[in-house]
């Protein structure tokens, strides 16, 4: 009997993970896990590139439009969720696919989360209160002298988590990124684990990226954003597509430099995916520009190979 396997696909933004996730998903006839940390939101649709209407109907996926903004939802509690979902779908499937481009959310499937130590209630409101007097910048500026590793991982327009790593640093004295490293999940997942990345010539993708936020543009991102406006204090909206409209929208900077914004933050987040998945040995890598047309083979021979030495 296969031993439960799941196939987890990563890669950069843009570069043509859910296409590839659905042929596999057909191929193996199962379905797919979402670990994109922010196409869980319903409210949350053009700007987060989620699978459209005709894909969702091609292949089930799971953790996709299952939340509101609304609502409180971290990295632990995805971890649950993601977990009981794949158990449930192992007892229908000896494959189920998972796919994302969030790298903590798939350190948190694969690995399960780092223990952290407590956070003083001290150290919480020193640099809370330091992120409203200062701003963002002065953050990043002190995360770079006392943790520059984390800083080059972290996405640098999520304010939580750069307050996250400078608290853990004020109440431990040691670097969140240490904490990263070196303590791993105590339980190993009851099922086996080939993990695939996807990638192409970066100019070639970061041209894909400003083309999509083109599409993006004429799909209606400027008015889902409008909408969203109102809660554009919520982490789920501090990202890419949506906080640079916010800025525009109370007259800062022009529509133009709101969508430039945009493009050249796509780029710096699909930099820092390939930052991310590269130091994953266990990441096998295939390049869509060489491979073409013969991806989706290559893929299931690579696949299927890993599977019988598992089993060996």
């Amino acid at each position: 009997m296969t031993q439960p396997t799941l196939i987890m696909v990563v890669g950069p933004t843009a570069v043509g993970k859910t296409k590839v996730c659905i042929q596999l998903a057909q191929h193996y006839q199962t379905e797919i896990i979402s670990t994109d940390s922010r196409q869980f939101y319903r409210e949350m649709t053009i700007g987060t590139a989620k699978p459209n209407f005709n894909e969702l109907a091609q292949v089930p996926h799971h953790l996709v439009n299952s939340l509101s903004i609304t609502q409180d939802y971290d990295v632990k509690q995805f971890e649950r969720d993601a977990l009981s979902s794949i158990k449930k779908l192992f007892h229908k499937y000896p494959f189920v696919v998972a796919t994302g481009g969030s790298g903590l959310y798939v350190k948190a499937l694969c690995e399960g989360i780092d223990a952290m130590p407590d956070i003083s209630e001290e150290s919480r409101s020193y640099w809370q209160e330091q992120y409203e007097a200062n701003g963002l910048k002065f953050l990043l500026e002190e995360l770079q002298q006392i943790d520059p590793t984390y800083y080059e991982q972290v996405d640098q327009q999520n304010h939580r988590r750069i307050l996250r790593a400078l608290e853990v640093y004020h109440s431990s004295g040691r670097p969140f990124s240490e904490f990263r490293k070196k303590q791993k999940h105590s339980k190993p997942r009851p099922f086996q684990i080939i993990k695939i990345g996807i990638t192409m010539d970066r100019n070639t993708l970061y041209q894909r990226i400003n083309h999509r936020v083109d599409q993006m543009i004429e799909a209606g991102l400027e008015a889902e954003a409008k909408v969203l406006a109102p809660y554009q204090h919520m982490n789920a909206l501090r990202t890419v597509g949506y906080q640079e409209w916010f800025p525009y929208f109370a007259g800062q900077y022009e529509r133009d430099e709101a969508i430039r914004l945009i493009k050249r933050n796509s780029r710096r987040y699909a930099k820092r995916q390939w930052t991310w998945f590269n130091k994953d040995p266990e990441i096998s890598w295939f390049d869509t520009d060489l491979l073409s047309s013969q991806l989706l083979p290559h893929l299931i021979k690579h696949i299927d190979m890993q599977n019988v030495k598992c089993e060996m």
